[in-house]
């Protein structure tokens, strides 16, 4: 049974297709998830500026006009693109250096970095590259996900324990923690720890409930009526409220040639998590899905981050979860957020002031926690050892190298999965029992089907990669086997084409075996994999009359010889 979501045919361009139609019985409970995903949100999004290192309110506007233009140019209906973890870290360690953290300067690359990542989400769209998402697997993602939690975590260690930290490198930042902890701030570290608690407490025993807000203003509170200021616990200070003043990010041609990569590694991560995501809410609510659509809207959220003061936006999956766990069922459900956290920035920035920043760092040390997907690679090292392995060295790099090149990495780890798997395929000899079932057993000479007939499994298209093992697995069938193998058949039921170089290596092939008086045939042939054989010449080179439809009928013509 197919379980991918349905892909929607074009039928004409309409906006907030995510939103529309709308149904009266579900709106009121898309309203009250909205409610419920700001009040988790908003303490999450000001735990992103921490990541990104943006000012605070920067990741409240995350929460405005973003949504709007997903939700008015996308195509999925669950999908919340906001501020996430991932791309907040990516940004961070590709403007370090560039700019002072939490200035205008900063700011003016983050928003930057957004705009021409809209752009490369705008091309991808054009030119219908949604496909790229596949090339980033899961098992790189956990890992590539779970570094980054370690790598967050680790960085806000500092202003948790109020400790001087100078290193940027995550190992740097761990060793200089553990050396300075005697130092550390004791008010401060209970503070964190206090905030700590309060919401893991909620999300063991009442997840339904915004623990992290309940923790944020229990801070406020507290800071407020005692001053945590003046007892050396530091607070955000004064916080600019009001809606984003609307402007283009300054263009720095001077730049732009260092900010690429950066919007390069966020447009992989928002192609892919949002893909993932996407296509995974889709399936299970029996929604058509357009993702190329998507794109768009992906491309719209960040150009609307770009001139709306703030970073880039992802399709981030915990917050879609939220959405769902709490009853919404389209888009109406983020433009209530949007609506909740309007009316934050321009009347509750005043209480923020108060917000001790380690409380602040302890939200963003639960977030990056979360990340830590440590079911995911059990998961993996049970089931997989090699990919669980891949995994490792995926969150290893990201730890040890940084976010930005370990992605890089991910990427060429994935690549490199993928073209080991078509490089070195699953092969078999094919065996039948006696009930003249087929099956498949371990490639070893010697295992005849018939007296003389060997029948050879390959289990991925030939190409000039994979061509030299086929035809090494094929000669040690013919040269090492006791009894002499008279027909080499090649099981090509997983085959559907032949490149020029496999094609030659064929032709050296059948020459090699026709030295030890072995003839090589085919069965399964398909009518890709024949015309591939005709255009190669190799149709007339092998003959006719060893290409067959259906194994059954050439183990009939071995036998009829």
């Amino acid at each position: 049974m197919n379980t991918e979501a349905p892909e929607r045919k074009p039928s004409g361009f309409k906006l907030f297709q995510g939103l529309l139609p709308i149904q009266k019985a579900a709106a009121f409970r898309d309203a009250l998830a909205g409610f419920t995903l700001a009040a988790m949100n908003v303490p999450q999004a000001l735990g992103y500026t921490k990541i990104a290192g943006t000012p605070v309110i920067s990741g409240l506007y995350t929460l405005l006009l973003p949504l709007l233009a997903f939700a008015a140019f996308g195509s999925s209906r669950y999908l919340v693109v906001a501020a996430d973890s991932a791309t907040a870290a990516i940004l961070a360690t590709g403007l370090a250096g560039l700019a002072a953290v939490d200035s205008e300067h900063y700011l003016a690359l983050a928003s930057l970095v957004a705009l021409l990542t809209a752009g490369f989400l705008l091309l991808a769209r054009l030119f219908k590259l949604g496909f790229l998402s596949d090339f980033l697997s899961r098992t790189v993602l956990v890992g590539f996900l779970t570094g980054v939690g370690f790598q967050v975590s680790i960085a806000v260690l500092d202003e948790m324990l109020r400790v001087p930290v100078s290193s940027h490198q995550p190992l740097g930042q761990l060793l200089t923690v553990i050396r300075e902890l005697p130092q550390a701030h004791l008010p401060t570290m209970a503070v964190a720890i206090s905030v700590i608690a309060i919401v893991q407490a909620f999300r063991r025993f009442a997840p339904r409930l915004p623990g992290a807000l309940i923790a944020v203003v229990a801070a406020i509170s507290a800071s407020a009526a005692c001053d945590f200021a003046g007892h050396g616990i530091d607070v955000i200070g004064p916080v600019s409220g009001g809606l984003p003043r609307l402007a283009l990010p300054p263009i720095d041609m001077s730049i732009i040639t260092r900010l690429l990569p950066i919007a390069g590694a966020c447009f992989i991560m928002i192609v892919s998590q949002s893909a993932v995501t996407a296509r995974a809410y889709a399936t299970r609510h029996h929604q058509a899905l357009d993702g190329n659509r998507d794109l768009l809207g992906l491309a719209a959220a960040n150009a609307a981050a770009a001139c709306s003061g703030t970073f880039v936006v992802n399709g981030s999956p915990t917050q879609t979860a939220m959405v769902e766990t709490s009853g919404g069922s389209s888009q109406l459900a983020h433009l209530s957020t949007a609506l909740v956290v309007m009316l934050v920035v321009l009347f509750l920035t005043g209480p923020l002031q108060y917000l001790p920043i380690s409380a602040l760092g302890a939200i963003v040390f639960t977030i990056a926690i979360r990340m830590v997907d440590l079911k995911g690679l059990d998961d993996l090292r049970q089931k997989s050892r090699h990919e669980w392995l891949l995994a490792l060295v995926t969150a290893g790099a990201v730890v040890v190298l940084g976010v930005e090149h370990g992605i890089l990495l991910a990427i060429a780890l994935s690549l490199l999965d993928h073209v080991r798997r078509g490089y070195r395929p699953h092969t078999a000899i094919m065996l039948r029992d006696t009930a003249d079932n087929w099956r498949m057993e371990p490639v070893m000479p010697g295992k005849h089907s018939e007296p003389g007939l060997v029948v050879f499994w390959f289990g991925a298209d030939l190409y000039y990669a994979s061509a030299g093992h086929f035809c090494e697995q094929v000669l040690a069938l013919v040269h090492d086997s006791p009894q002499p193998v008279r027909w080499l058949v090649v099981d090509a039921g997983a085959i559907t084409g032949v490149d020029y170089s496999a094609g030659a290596a064929l032709k050296d092939l059948h020459e090699n075996l026709r030295k030890h008086a072995a003839s090589l045939a085919f069965a399964h042939v398909n009518a890709d994999l024949k015309a591939n054989l005709d255009r190669l010449g190799l149709t007339e080179l092998i003959g006719e009359n060893r290409l067959f439809d259906k194994l059954r009928d050439c183990v009939a013509a071995y036998q009829a010889q």
